[in-house]
C-alpha cells in the first residue's frame, strides 16, 4: 500500500546580511511555535499569518562558540544547523532507511540562506554533509547478510541545460534527459560515483564546487540563477532474503526565486525570463496545479514536461517519494514583497499530497527487466528497417535507448566491488592531486578566485611557478582561463626570485586593486586582481610575505566596492557621509550595493555588445540623486542604466529590472552565436535593440506660494538632471487672473491666501522660452518636450514638441482653474512647488501628447483643478445653448458680481475705521486746543478740515497694500533667485575651507550679496507692523525722513543693524 503523505514544509529566517544592515532594515517576520507572521511595513496593522509544519527563527539570539559553531545564546528559540538537521535530516534519513525516495527542496530568493541551510559554511555545516555523514555512520555497523551500495552524482541545471559537475569534460549543450517505463525521466550519462566512506563524498563535493565555478565562468552564468541536484542512491542489499531496498535522495538547491519588479512605463518589451527561468517558473505551475489537485479540483493537465528540473522533480512531486521543503526567507522590510512571494509559494506546495512506496524487490528482477525492455526495443528497430518506413530521428532515438539499456544491464551485471575498486582508484589520484597542491601553496604565490556566490569562491587555485606564466583562452598557456573579456593570451605573470610582476596583453584588461593597468605591475600580497570583464582574485604571495591576516573580508563587494571608488563612485559622491556620530542615509546605502552589484554585470554586458559588434554602452547612473518631490523631500533614488548607441547617438534609459532581464537574453543569445548558431530573424527578438523613446534630461522646481498671494511670478528655473547637473535655462511666468484670462494687478493680491477659501482662483502657466539646451547640442535629429502636473490633474500636460533648435522658444500659456478653493488647494499653493520635467525627444521616437483631451475644462477652456466631479474635455459643454451651460454661465455671472460687492464692502469697512480714528483724534485734540485759546482752536479746526479734504483726496491704506504689494511680489522673485544659486552652490566645491574665504567663494559664485532666509523673514514682520501701525495712527505723525519705501526693504542686502535701526 502506499503511504499518502502531504510535502513538509519549514520556513526558515535568517540573519540580516550586511547590506541590510546599511540599510537600517526592519524585521518584518514573527514567529511563535509553527506560525510565521509577516507585517507590510508601509502598513504595519496589515500581517499576513502562515502556519507550516516547522518554524525555524535564526534571526538573533546566537553566538559563536570557540569552533566556529553558531550557537544559542542563553535560553531562547534560536534555531541553528544542527536543530534545522535533527528536524529535517533525520527525517530524510529514516524515509531512506524504509526504502523511500526521500526529496529536499531548498526555496527562497537569492541571499535568503538556502544554499547556507542545505551547504553550510566553514565549521556551520548543512544538512546535505550532515545526512551524508549520518548515512555512513550507521551502515558502518557491520551487520551480518546485508550489504549496503551508495552512489554519489551531483548535477547543475542552467539555461535548461544539464551539467555534470563530477565529470572531467563537459558535454557540449549538456547531457539528456530520458524517460524509463520503471524509474521514470533520468539523466543519461550521468556519472554516478561509489562510495564507501564520508570523506569520498566530501571530496567528491569539493570537485562538483570547483567544476561548477568553472562552468559558470566558462558559459558567463551566475550561480544563482542555477540550480544544483545531489542524489545519493542508497541500496540494502538482504543476502539471506535475496531483497532489495534503494531509496532515491534527491537534495536539490533551487535557483533564486527573484520577481522581476514591474517596472510600469518601462515594462520591458521583450518577456522575462526565457530558459533561464523557464526550470522554476514551470515548478511554480506544477506545485499550483498539484494544490488544485489537493483541494478536490479537476486539472486537466499538470506541466511536467515543460523544463528539465520538473522531469527529474516529477516523483518528488505528487509522486513517489517524500518530500521536503525548507523555505528560506529573509527578514528585512526591504525584501517585503519576496519573502511574501516565497511564503505563499510554501503555503500551495504544503497542500501537494504524494504517494510514497517502499522500493523493494527481487535482486534479480532488475536485470531480467531490463533484458526484456532490451528485446522489445530491438524488436521495435527491427520491424521498422523491414518495412522500409524507416525515420532517422527515431532510429537515433532508439538505438540511444538500447545503448543506454545495455549500459545499465552491464552495471546491474557488474559486481558492486569491482565498481568500487574502481571508484578508489580515481578517489587515491585525486587524493594525490590534493596533497600536490597543499605542497604548491606552502612553496609558491597563486591566485584564489573570488565568486559572487560565497560557496564558489576560494575553489580554484592558479600557481605562479618560477619564470613566466601566461593567462588565456587558450589552451597553451599555463593557466586556462575563460569568461568575459579573456583573450586567448591575455596577460603574462612573471616570477623571479618570489618577486612576482603582471603584464596584460595588448587591448586586454587588467585592474590591480581596482586601478586599470597598460603595463608591468608589481604584485604586492593581497593584491586584489580582475582579469577581463569580471574575473576575480586575490593575490596570495610567497610564504614569506604572508601574515596571519584574516581574508574573509575580501568578498566579491569588496572588489567591486573598490573598483566603483577607483571609478569615482564612492558613499561621499552619494551624499551619505555624516559625522562620526551619525550614520549614513540608510536609502543610499542601499543604492551603493545595487550599484556595486550590478558594475560587474554591466561590464560584461559592455564586453558581449564589443564582440557581437553592437555598438552599445552601458553605464550606471543613480536615478534622483539630486532630485526631489514638488514640496522638496528628496526623491527615491535607485540605479539605471543608461545605455547609448556611439553611432548614431541615441540613448536609453533601462530600470534595474529591465537590465537583468536583458541580460539574461542577452547571455542567451551570446551563446548561441559562440555555438555557431544563426542570429535571430528580426530585430525585435534581439535583447540589444530597443525602439527609440524619449529621455527624462532634467527637472526644475518653481515654488506656487506667490500664487497663494495672488502675486505674480516671473522666473528663470534652471532644469537640472538626476546628478544635479544643468541641462537648460526655462523661462516661465507664473500670472495670477481672472475668469476670462484678464490678469490681476498689485492692488488685486491678498494679504492672507486664507482670503481666497470659497471663492474662485484662476491663473496662468506661461512657458516662454528655453534657453542651452545640452540635448539639443550634443546631437542633431533631437528635440525637446515640457511637461508638469498642477495639483490633482489625472496626467501631465506637455508642450507642443520643438526640434533642432538649443534655443526654443515655447510660448505656450494655460490657464487652471478653482471653481472654489478648498483648504487643501491653498495649502498646496503655499507649499508645493509645479514640478516642470524636460524631455528629449529623439528621431522615430513617439512625441508625448499635448492635448487636453481627457482633461476637465471650464466653458472658457480652463483646465479645472480641485473639482471632484468635474466635466472632462470631450463632455466641457461644447453646446452652449444647452440647459447646463446656461446655468453655469450664470453662475459665473453671480459669482463675479459677488466678488465685486465683497471688494466694495472691503473699502467701505477700511474707510470707516480709519474715519473713526481720525475723528477720535479729532475729538480729543479739539477739546485740548478749547482750553488754552479759542483763536488757536479755529487755527487748529481749519488745518484738521484742510487735512480731511487731502485724506479725501489719497488713500492711506490703499497706498501702503500697494507697497506691501510690491515688496511682496520682490521677495518672491527674490527668493526663486535665492533657491537657484543654493542650487548652484549644492554642486560647487569651495577650494578652501575658512569661513571669510568660503563667504567670500559664496558671493563671487552667486554674483550677490548672500541673504540669509532669516533676514527676509525679519523684514518682512517689520514691514508687516509697520502695515498696521500705519493703518491705527494718523499718517501726520510721521514725518517724510522717517518714512522707508517698504520695496526698498526687499532690493537692498539687510545687515542686522539695519534691522535694529528700522
Amino acid at each position: 500500500m502506499p503511504s499518502v503523505d502531504s510535502v513538509k514544509v519549514a520556513v526558515r529566517v535568517r540573519p540580516f546580511s550586511q547590506r541590510e544592515k546599511d540599510a537600517g532594515s526592519k524585521c518584518v517576520i514573527s514567529m511563535n511555535s509553527n506560525s510565521t507572521s509577516i507585517y507590510d511595513p508601509r502598513n504595519p496593522e496589515h500581517v499576513k499569518t502562515f502556519t507550516f509544519d516547522l518554524a525555524f527563527w535564526s534571526h538573533s539570539g546566537f553566538l559563536k562558540d570557540k569552533n566556529g559553531v553558531l550557537v544559542p545564546a542563553g535560553c531562547n528559540s534560536y534555531a541553528g544547523q544542527r536543530e534545522v538537521f535533527h528536524d529535517l535530516g533525520e527525517g530524510v534519513l529514516e524515509s531512506a532507511w524504509q526504502g523511500y525516495n526521500a526529496t529536499l527542496l531548498a526555496y527562497g530568493q537569492t541571499g535568503s540562506g538556502k544554499s547556507y541551510s542545505m551547504i553550510g559554511y566553514g565549521a556551520n555545516r548543512g544538512i546535505v554533509p550532515a545526512v551524508c555523514e549520518e548515512l555512513f555512520k550507521a551502515t558502518q555497523s557491520g551487520e551480518e547478510n546485508k550489504q549496503y551500495q551508495i552512489t554519489f552524482s551531483m548535477l547543475e541545471i542552467y539555461n535548461e541545460q544539464v551539467i555534470d559537475l563530477l565529470a572531467k569534460t563537459r558535454k557540449p549543450g549538456g547531457l539528456k534527459i530520458r524517460e524509463d517505463q520503471q524509474q521514470g525521466f533520468y539523466v543519461d550519462g550521468l556519472k554516478l560515483v561509489p562510495c564507501d566512506s564520508y570523506a569520498q563524498i566530501e571530496r567528491l563535493m569539493e570537485q562538483g564546487n570547483k567544476m561548477r565555478t568553472t562552468a559558470t565562468t566558462t558559459m558567463n552564468a551566475t550561480s544563482s540563477r542555477s540550480h544544483m541536484v545531489i542524489t545519493v542512491q542508497f541500496k540494502q542489499i538482504f543476502l539471506d532474503e535475496a531483497i532489495t531496498k534503494q531509496s532515491i535522495i534527491n537534495l536539490v538547491d533551487l535557483a533564486g526565486s527573484e520577481r522581476q519588479k514591474s517596472a510600469g512605463p518601462e515594462k520591458d518589451r521583450l518577456k522575462e525570463g526565457t530558459r533561464v527561468n523557464l526550470s522554476l517558473t514551470t515548478l511554480g505551475n506544477v506545485i499550483s496545479a498539484l494544490a488544485e489537485v489537493a483541494t478536490g479540483k479537476k486539472v486537466l493537465h499538470i506541466p511536467y514536461r515543460d523544463s528539465v528540473l520538473t522531469k527529474l522533480l516529477q516523483s518528488a512531486l505528487g509522486g513517489n517519494s517524500r518530500t521536503i521543503m525548507i523555505a528560506a526567507v529573509s527578514p528585512a522590510d526591504i525584501c517585503y514583497e519576496e519573502t511574501l512571494s516565497t511564503l505563499r509559494y510554501a503555503e500551495r506546495a504544503k497542500k501537494i499530497r504524494n504517494k510514497a512506496v517502499v522500493n523493494s524487490s527481487p535482486t534479480e528482477k532488475l536485470i531480467q527487466e531490463l533484458k526484456a525492455e532490451n528485446n522489445k526495443l530491438l524488436g521495435r528497430l527491427a520491424g521498422l528497417r523491414s518495412t522500409g518506413t524507416l525515420v532517422d530521428d527515431e532510429t537515433q532515438e532508439l538505438r540511444c535507448l538500447v545503448a543506454g539499456n545495455e549500459q545499465r544491464l552491464r552495471s546491474a551485471q557488474d559486481t558492486w566491488e569491482a565498481r568500487l575498486e574502481a571508484a578508489r582508484g580515481e578517489w587515491q589520484q585525486q587524493r594525490a592531486a590534493l596533497a600536490q597542491e597543499r605542497q604548491m601553496m606552502e612553496t609558491f604565490p597563486y591566485l584564489l578566485n573570488i565568486n559572487e556566490d560565497p560557496q564558489l569562491s576560494w575553489v580554484l587555485k592558479y600557481f605562479i611557478q618560477d619564470g613566466s606564466c601566461d593567462v588565456g583562452q587558450s589552451t597553451s598557456n599555463a593557466i586556462i582561463l575563460r569568461g568575459f573579456g579573456i583573450l586567448d593570451k591575455h596577460a603574462t605573470f612573471t616570477n623571479t626570485d618570489g618577486e612576482v610582476t603582471l603584464t596584460p596583453g595588448h587591448k586586454c584588461k587588467a585592474t590591480v586593486n581596482g586601478v586599470p593597468i597598460t603595463g608591468k605591475t608589481k604584485l604586492q600580497h593581497l593584491d586584489r586582481v580582475i582579469l577581463g570583464s569580471s574575473s576575480a582574485f586575490l593575490y596570495i604571495g610567497p610564504p614569506a610575505e604572508r601574515t596571519d591576516e584574516d581574508l574573509s573580508r575580501y568578498d566579491y563587494d569588496f572588489f567591486q566596492s573598490e573598483l566603483a571608488a577607483a571609478g569615482g563612485f564612492s558613499l561621499d559622491k552619494l551624499g551619505a557621509a555624516g559625522s562620526k556620530e551619525s550614520r549614513a542615509d540608510p536609502s543610499i546605502l542601499a543604492v551603493f550595493h545595487d550599484y556595486i552589484k550590478l558594475l560587474p554585470l554591466v561590464a560584461e554586458v559592455n564586453q558581449m555588445s564589443e564582440e557581437l559588434k553592437k555598438d552599445l554602452m552601458f553605464e550606471l547612473k543613480v536615478k534622483n540623486l539630486a532630485l526631489s518631490d514638488s514640496r522638496g523631500y528628496d526623491l527615491q533614488k535607485e540605479v539605471v542604466v543608461r545605455v547609448t548607441h556611439v553611432t548614431t547617438h541615441q540613448v536609453w534609459v533601462w530600470s534595474q529590472a529591465k537590465f537583468m532581464n536583458r541580460k539574461v537574453l542577452m547571455e542567451e543569445l551570446y551563446q548561441r552565436l559562440r555555438a555557431g548558431e544563426a542570429a535571430p530573424a528580426g530585430r525585435e527578438r534581439d535583447p540589444f535593440w530597443e525602439p527609440p523613446e524619449a529621455v527624462h534630461l532634467g527637472r526644475a522646481h518653481v515654488w506656487l506660494e506667490a500664487l497663494a498671494h495672488r502675486a505674480p511670478l516671473r522666473q528663470r528655473a534652471a532644469l537640472r538632471d538626476h546628478q544635479g547637473l544643468r541641462q537648460a535655462r526655462l523661462l516661465l511666468a507664473l500670472r495670477p487672473c481672472g475668469a476670462r484670462g484678464r490678469l490681476f494687478g498689485e492692488d488685486d493680491m491678498v494679504m492672507d491666501p486664507l482670503e481666497l477659501l470659497g471663492r474662485r482662483v484662476d491663473f496662468q502657466v506661461h512657458m516662454v522660452e528655453c534657453r542651452g539646451v545640452k540635448w539639443l547640442r550634443e546631437a542633431a535629429g533631437r528635440g525637446i518636450q515640457i511637461g508638469y502636473r498642477v495639483y490633482d490633474l489625472p496626467r501631465c500636460l506637455y508642450t507642443k514638441p520643438v526640434w533642432k533648435n538649443v534655443n526654443p522658444k515655447i510660448d505656450e500659456t494655460v490657464q487652471f482653474s478653482a471653481l472654489k478653493a478648498s483648504y487643501e488647494f491653498l495649502n498646496y499653493l503655499q507649499k508645493n512647488a509645479l514640478i516642470i520635467d524636460l524631455w528629449g525627444l529623439q528621431e522615430g521616437c513617439v512625441e508625448m501628447g499635448c492635448s487636453f483631451e481627457g482633461l476637465p475644462l471650464t466653458p472658457e477652456g480652463a483646465v479645472l483643478l480641485d473639482s471632484p466631479n468635474a466635466l472632462t474635455a470631450g463632455d466641457a459643454g461644447p453646446d452652449p445653448s444647452s440647459p447646463m451651460s446656461k446655468l453655469y454661465q450664470k453662475l459665473l455671472r453671480v459669482e463675479e458680481e459677488t466678488e465685486q460687492l465683497r471688494e466694495v464692502n472691503r473699502a467701505l469697512r477700511d474707510e470707516n475705521l480709519l474715519l473713526k480714528d481720525k475723528l477720535k483724534w479729532d475729538t480729543s485734540h479739539c477739546e485740548k486746543t478749547e482750553s488754552e485759546s479759542p483763536t488757536k482752536a479755529i487755527e487748529v479746526t481749519e488745518e484738521t478740515l484742510s487735512f480731511r479734504e487731502a485724506e479725501g483726496r489719497r488713500s492711506p491704506r490703499t497706498s501702503w497694500d500697494a507697497e506691501f504689494a510690491k515688496a511682496l511680489k520682490i521677495f518672491y522673485q527674490n527668493m526663486s533667485v535665492v533657491r537657484e544659486q543654493f542650487l548652484e552652490l549644492k554642486h560647487l566645491r569651495p577650494p578652501v575651507s575658512q569661513p571669510s574665504t568660503l563667504l567670500q567663494f559664496i558671493s563671487v559664485a552667486t554674483g550677490a550679496p548672500f541673504l540669509t532666509p532669516r533676514s527676509f523673514v525679519l523684514a518682512l514682520g517689520i514691514c508687516k507692523r509697520e502695515v498696521s501701525i500705519t493703518d491705527r495712527v494718523s499718517s501726520h505723525h510721521f514725518s517724510p525722513s522717517m518714512r522707508l519705501p517698504l520695496s526698498m526693504h526687499f532690493v537692498q542686502p539687510w545687515r542686522h543693524k539695519d534691522l535694529e535701526t528700522l
